[in-house]
């Protein structure tokens, strides 16, 4: 059973023993198998049958097992199903499902229902089954949309359920997983939510603490990606003004990061992923519903979504000032380095930015699926393949694209020109291959 020495001195005994996860994926999947190693009886359940054939064959379905994860076999510890009734004795049961947003960028809790209510069906009654959602939602929503389905089923809190809240703050493709990431709990019941912050501490090497009621630990991941948002559009702002007097933003920024309370980070051809893009919506929706326009976050959202079309702009005149070649290879697809998740990748954007240009466009990303990649484009399979080109642009920076060999790609090239969309390339490096070097927040004058 999950033991911990407790801060008073002593072993302790988990109050919870069997736990239930909804969701087998990037969050899903790390947190079940975090429980597991910690003694507690865990059941996974993922509507996908692909997802629970991997698991069962001890096979990550994940695109990327950025963790090692090491999967379990079934066992009396350990099942992985996709029917719900195999939660029906669980103590606690996480819903770790997706909340994207609709095409008016209004939060969809589609997953969230669905699985809450599948949930709900099949709990057995009077055992007051703590139920945690984890997905980012905006405050107010495990309370008000799992409370009215807990009404619509029948089930009393307190008695048959109670709801929590927890939010998942593992950034994949890092070093920053399941075992190393804070955890806050928000809970109505003060000394339930403290169990589960000790439950939670099992798993991680940092701090597990309850905060207070399920609204300010939903409100909490909702600022925590917004902030990032905001940072992240006064760099991309900085690298589309400064350039036009001349000055490199990389080099501003390298300068203000000397100052102790700067903090940094670098503008791009635009972000993505399932929470950046994402989570400020929830809260420019909940802003909009108490009657105060958030002006902020919709100003970083604007600047953050046009870079990528910025960019193919900025390619466009490099290109057609250059070699008139419109003939382009974009190196790296999905939405960040070392993965070949595309949820939200910028990169889709600045593609067909490029097609609508009149540009034929190649894309070579060595961890995306070939499917998965725009079927308007050309996708290759070797890059020193690819004929004539009017440049080369690096859109993600994953390792194989920054250690491509650059002096044999050139020699290929008549006239070798690439945009460097992150700027992670070493430019004099470059420049001494032959190629001429453009990059996002570089000034014009200063390209050769």
């Amino acid at each position: 059973m999950p033991r911990w020495t407790s801060t008073l001195g002593g072993e302790k005994i988990s109050t919870f023993q069997k736990i239930g996860i909804i969701g087998l994926g990037y969050v899903g999947l790390p947190t079940a198998i975090a429980f597991y190693k910690q003694g507690f009886n865990v059941v996974g359940i993922d509507i996908s049958k692909d997802v629970i054939e991997n698991l069962e064959q001890g096979k990550s379905p994940l695109i990327d097992n950025s963790e090692n994860l090491v999967i379990p076999r079934n066992s009396d510890t350990w099942k992985v199903s996709d029917n719900f009734e195999m939660v029906s004795d669980c103590d606690v049961i996480l819903i770790t499902v997706p909340t994207p947003v609709n095409s008016d960028k209004t939060p969809d809790l589609t997953y969230v229902v669905s699985a809450t209510r599948s949930v709900m069906e099949n709990i057995e009654t009077g055992r007051n089954v703590i139920l945690v959602l984890e997905s980012t939602v905006y405050p107010g929503v495990t309370r008000e949309v799992l409370g009215k389905v807990r009404s619509e089923i029948g089930l009393i809190e307190g008695r048959d359920v109670t709801l929590a809240y927890c939010p998942e703050r593992v950034n994949p493709g890092t070093e920053m997983g399941v075992g190393n990431v804070a955890r806050v709990i928000g809970c109505d019941d003060e000394k339930l939510g403290n169990e589960l912050a000790e439950m939670y501490s099992l798993t991680t090497s940092e701090q597990s603490k309850y905060v207070g009621k399920m609204e300010v630990a939903e409100a909490s991941k909702l600022i925590e990606n917004l902030q990032r948002d905001i940072d992240i559009a006064l760099a991309n702002e900085l690298a589309i003004v400064l350039p036009r007097i001349g000055v490199d933003v990389e080099q501003v920024l390298d300068a203000a990061e000397t100052k102790w309370n700067f903090h940094r980070h670098s503008p791009g051809i635009g972000v993505g992923g399932h929470c950046i893009p994402v989570d400020p919506y929830f809260y420019i929706s909940i802003a909009d519903s108490v009657g105060h326009e958030s002006m902020l976050s919709k100003s970083a959202r604007e600047v953050n979504e046009m870079m990528p079309k910025l960019a193919s702009i900025q390619i466009a005149e490099i290109v057609e000032g250059e070699s008139g070649e419109k003939r382009v290879l974009v190196l790296g697809y999905s939405y960040k380095p070392e993965l070949g998740d595309i949820r939200e990748t910028p990169v889709h954007d600045l593609v067909i930015g490029l097609l609508e240009g009149g540009f034929e466009v190649l894309i070579w990303d060595p961890l995306v699926d070939s499917d998965d990649l725009p079927k308007e484009a050309i996708i290759v399979d070797n890059p020193y393949d690819c004929g004539e080109l009017g440049a080369v642009v690096l859109a993600t920076a994953h390792e194989e694209v920054i250690n491509l060999e650059w002096g044999r790609l050139g020699k290929i090239i008549d006239d070798p020109i690439i945009y460097d969309g992150r700027r992670v390339m070493d430019r004099g490096h470059l420049e001494s291959e032959g190629w001429k070097y453009f990059g996002i927040g570089l000034p014009k004058e200063e390209c050769v």
